[in-house]
């Protein structure tokens, strides 16, 4: 009788059971082809980013400079222009603070200082000489000038001279009493007498001579004083230079409080 082959309950499934439908060759990828995909930006990538920082860095900066000019500007601008407004009124408080006594001379301009004596902010406490002129240090410079408190008649004959000499060639002394207005090219002076406004150096009979006696108060006489009638308004034209603040001329008029009507 031939043998029969019987199937073993033991034999091995044929390789290709296991893998899906349609055998090996279907969804099945070597192991070797299998990468994680890489992330991040490529050299160029990166190269085009870091210009565009860097464009916008500098863009940014540029912005920033701007804005801290106009400030700076800005401030220097308001800073001139307060300057000039305080000296413009310290001008016209001298002028009005103006003594008008027989004993001493209270105005007098000869072209390079205009000198007066005025009272002091206090009542009763006594004169002041006060000196404005222009000094050409460093293209021109507007100065104020005061002497201390005086209260005898030598003490103001000396600071009147000394208001003259400081005007020419300031000592050192002098220097730590005056005040710089601001940058000045030129300025002049104009007197208002008999209806027009006059040189002061013109002759008229703005100027009396004072008689002379002695005495060491301010009650006395200086000796050898010209006594100059101050006149019924004073124009000052200031010539500025060019900057970032104000430029050109500029006129203000000051009238003697004590005329009145609509003189100008």
């Amino acid at each position: 009788m031939a043998p029969t082959l019987v199937a073993s309950r033991t034999t091995l499934p044929p390789e290709w059971a296991n893998f899906p439908r349609g055998g090996p060759s279907e969804n099945c990828v070597p192991p070797a082809k299998y990468k994680a995909k890489q992330g991040g930006f490529t050299l160029i990538e990166l190269l085009v980013a870091i210009t565009i920082m860097a464009l916008l860095a500098i863009l940014s900066w540029r912005g920033l400079d701007g804005m801290a000019r106009a400030q700076t500007q800005t401030s220097q601008r308001a800073d001139e222009v307060l300057t000039l407004q305080a000296g413009l009124a310290q001008w016209k408080v001298d002028l009005d603070a103006l003594t008008q006594t027989p004993q001493v001379n209270s105005l007098d301009w000869d072209g390079r200082v205009l000198r007066l004596t005025r009272r002091t902010s206090s009542p009763g406490e006594g004169l002041q000489v006060v000196a404005w002129t222009r000094r050409a240090d460093a293209g021109g410079q507007w100065l104020r000038w005061q002497s201390p408190v005086l209260r005898t008649l030598g003490g103001w004959n000396e600071a009147w001279s000394r208001a003259s000499v400081w005007a020419q060639s300031a000592s050192t002394e002098d220097r730590a009493r005056e005040v710089l207005v601001v940058p000045l090219e030129d300025w002049k002076i104009f007197y208002f007498r008999g209806d027009a406004w006059t040189n002061p150096l013109s002759s008229d009979a703005g100027q009396t001579p004072v008689a002379s006696t002695p005495g060491g108060t301010p009650t006395a006489v200086a000796t050898g004083v010209v006594q100059t009638v101050a006149p019924e308004g004073i124009r000052l034209v200031l010539s500025l230079p060019a900057g970032p603040a104000i430029s050109g001329k500029i006129t203000l008029d000051w009238v003697r409080p004590t005329i009145g009507g609509d003189k100008s």
